[in-house]
């Protein structure tokens, strides 16, 4: 009876272990997939901000060197237009006074051959000239050379239209290289002020991915902790719960403790039919005795 009963305890506490087990493996099982799957998606989340991050970062890096490249080709073109603006204000100073000088010699010769419409008929006509300026006989020391006259007033004017034709060059070279220097100047601006505006944008926005990293890193390691005490209860219930072979001396001492059993219940039963028997003889031998 008390084998028995012990029996069928065990089948009980079997039983109640196993439903246990079930459970337990089942429920531990699903919230630590859910929580590896949590892992991966915020590691994936990671990655992929990070990838983008550095991504901006080399182009923010990129950008400040082409706003620092533009930066220095500027301060250069601004030296070369002062340094030319400089040589085009001496240049002019230069000219404007020789052909003031030059205009000034010619008036005085013009002046001095006749002056007026008479100087300038004879700059055209050297013969014409000649036949204007004749007049009664002065002293040989006082008379004016007509012909040597307007060969020098021919070359002055010469040098004059030089100096005129010069001057108009340079002032056109002025305007031309003031012109491209303010036109490459404004583009260069909007270059400059569309780099900052992408610089300041992508560092934004690099700066925004990383805060999001860390947010999200810290909510990863708090899962990860979490998903390190499921783990260690999975082991330990994996362990109670999934049976394990049994070595030679677990099978020995488990055949030897049934054996044993098995002894107790027969040397029980032995026992009990040994006391029935008797009991029975004794009761015959009652009835059979005469009164």
């Amino acid at each position: 009876t008390d084998m028995i009963f012990k029996l069928e305890k065990e089948m009980i506490e079997e039983a109640s272990e196993k439903s246990y087990c079930d459970e337990q493996m089942s429920k531990t099982e699903t919230k630590k997939a859910d929580l590896e799957d949590d892992v991966a998606k915020m590691t994936s989340k990671i990655d992929q901000a990070a990838s983008k991050s550095a991504e901006l970062k080399a182009q923010v890096q990129e950008l400040q060197a082409e706003l620092a490249a533009l930066a220095k080709e500027s301060a250069s073109m601004d030296n070369i237009r002062q340094e030319t603006h400089a040589d085009y204000e001496q240049a002019k100073a230069d000219l404007e006074l020789g052909l003031s000088g030059v205009r000034k010699a010619l008036q005085v010769l013009r002046d001095y051959y006749g002056g007026g419409a008479a100087a300038a008929a004879m700059i055209q006509d050297d013969g014409m000239l000649s036949s204007l300026m004749q007049q009664p006989a002065v002293p040989e020391h006082h008379s004016k050379a007509s012909g040597a006259g307007g060969s020098i007033l021919g070359i002055l004017e010469v040098v004059e239209s030089d100096f005129a034709k010069n001057l108009a060059t340079e002032e056109t070279e002025e305007e031309d290289a003031q012109a491209d220097y303010e036109k490459i100047t404004q583009e260069n601006k909007i270059v400059k002020t569309t780099k900052e505006q992408d610089e300041k944008y992508k560092t934004q926005e690099s700066k925004s991915l990383d805060q999001t990293i860390a947010e999200i890193s810290s909510d990863r390691e708090t899962t990860n902790t979490e998903l390190a005490a499921v783990s260690d209860y999975y082991s330990k219930i994996k362990d109670r719960c999934i049976a394990k072979p049994e070595t030679y001396e677990d099978r020995t001492a488990r055949r030897d403790a049934e054996i044993n059993g098995l002894k107790e219940a027969l040397a029980v039963l032995e026992d009990e039919t040994a006391f029935v028997q008797r009991k029975h003889r004794s009761f015959r031998g009652s009835a059979l005795t005469p009164n």
